[in-house]
């Protein structure tokens, strides 16, 4: 069941909201982007990331657990023991494929194989195994722990983007449902206007001064208006819902805002406060640790150590294993050369076609990564200095036609003021007006426009400044 966010918040949170004596409940832009970040399923499901690469790099680790284990058989038969044989042993992985090995072998029985054959209180043995070929620099259990620590940040850069995307969109929603509230207001004046000009015209009609033609055409101008107003109050009824769509609560309670609550007052400075999109010279960004290039980066790192595996794969496997033998193990001088167990392991394809194959796929899948990385960065760039060209021909373009909606404003109570001297028609104060808001919804869809500039250069730098202000 959705709630009314803002009664909600006022009486349990205390957080984001404020009253003032106009307009009743209002909502700024960073309360409601703090809200988006802290509670949106999309922002909380990014931060899943993080902790899916912590099990990540959990797992990789088990690579490298001590591991112990233990085997025991027995065979009896016509009251014969044929044999018992039991073997426990700890194995300790460490880096570059060595493995520390300790056990313990007991055995007896009749038919005891004589390889089997060990002194009464058993044989202790103490060695490592090394891979001196394949295995040696680089393995699979290497690769993965090297893997996991990289999924740590790819998975971060990723929470990074995803949160983002969701605050430059809800940014987005928040624009359109201020710039839908200020048309709302706009055709809440001029109607109000219409109507006190039509009474007005509608009284001097009466008394003789006007034609009555004027008391239609002044109230059809009402009626337009009203038209206009109930047009621009859907609108902000509908990007009211697209803004709901963002603000969520505890438990993944979605939260609709209530049509009573209005935007704050949004200006460019507040905007660049929040948003940190103040205007810089793009050759001063700095795009280190940018989540995007973090991320492409990290991606070809993972891929390096993929490719350097693959080209382990192309040597022999060369195996060797030696373990010091000793009956009593509390003696450390009977751990000698001369009691030992040892062997050596070799295998190599003759062909080596997968080998080989691997080696080539890793190498494209890197080089691969490597021009995504490039064309992203210069792509970055590109699109950073077009959106400092935006915001500066958008903020150009707003004072221009703010200017022109100052001279519209200027030009009908010029009119008004023949039109009181009967030197006008209700005619021409109509074009005059209806000029003059034809102006003002331009210049709300400047703002808009640069408003949403602004937010376009957010996005692309990525920022995550509603933490930072916060803070």
């Amino acid at each position: 069941m959705k709630k009314y966010v803002f009664l909600f918040l006022v009486l349990s949170c205390q957080l984001g909201l404020s009253q003032n004596e106009q307009v009743g409940l209002s909502l700024s832009l960073d309360e409601y982007l703090a809200y988006v970040k802290l509670y949106h399923p999309v922002a909380r499901q990014a931060e899943l990331r993080l902790s899916e690469a912590q099990a990540e790099r959990l797992k990789a680790k088990g690579f490298f657990d001590p591991k112990l284990k233990a085997d025991y058989k027995e065979k009896e038969f016509k009251d014969s023991e044929y044999y018992s044989i039991f073997n426990a042993g700890l194995s300790i992985p460490v880096w570059f494929g060595l493995d520390i090995n300790a056990g313990f072998e007991r055995n007896e029985g009749v038919f005891l194989n004589p390889e089997r054959n060990v002194p009464a209180d058993g044989l202790y043995k103490a060695g490592v195994s090394l891979p001196l070929g394949q295995g040696l620099f680089i393995n699979d259990r290497m690769a993965a722990v090297k893997q996991a620590k990289l999924i740590q940040k790819l998975n971060k850069a990723e929470r990074d983007l995803q949160i983002n995307d969701i605050l430059y969109l809800a940014t987005q929603a928040y624009v359109d449902w201020y710039m839908a509230s200020q048309e709302v207001e706009i055709f809440s004046e001029f109607v109000a206007n219409a109507k006190i000009r039509f009474n007005g015209i509608k009284e001097r009609a009466l008394q003789g001064d006007l034609p009555s033609i004027d008391t239609l055409e002044a109230k059809i101008i009402v009626q337009n208006r009203a038209l206009s107003l109930e047009q621009a109050n859907l609108k902000r009824n509908q990007s009211r819902l697209e803004l709901s769509n963002f603000l969520w609560f505890e438990n993944n309670t979605p939260l609709e805002v209530n049509k009573d609550v209005l935007p704050e007052p949004l200006t460019q400075v507040e905007v660049d406060e929040i948003l940190g999109t103040n205007l810089i010279q793009i050759d001063d960004v700095n795009l280190d640790g940018h989540p995007l290039l973090e991320f492409l980066s990290t991606n070809v790192e993972s891929l390096a150590i993929e490719r350097r595996l693959a080209a382990e794969n192309l040597k022999p496997v060369l195996d060797v294993q030696y373990q010091f033998l000793s009956a009593q193990p509390d003696q450390y001088d009977t751990f000698t050369t001369s009691n030992y167990q040892a062997g050596i392991s070799f295998s190599i394809p003759i062909f080596l076609r997968k080998e080989r194959g691997e080696l080539k796929l890793a190498k494209i899948r890197k080089q691969d990564a490597e021009m995504e990385l490039d064309f992203q960065t210069l792509q970055l760039k590109n699109k950073l200095e077009a959106a400092q060209q935006e915001i500066i021909s958008f903020g150009k373009q707003r004072n221009q036609i703010e200017d022109i909606s100052n001279n519209f404003s200027g030009l009908l109570s010029a009119e008004e003021r023949k039109f009181q001297l009967g030197e006008s028609s209700v005619f021409l104060i109509n074009a005059r007006e209806q000029k003059l808001i034809d102006a003002q919804l331009k210049l709300i869809k400047a703002t808009a426009r640069l408003l949403k500039s602004k937010a376009r250069i957010f996005n692309l730098l990525a920022n995550d400044l509603v933490e930072d202000n916060n803070d």
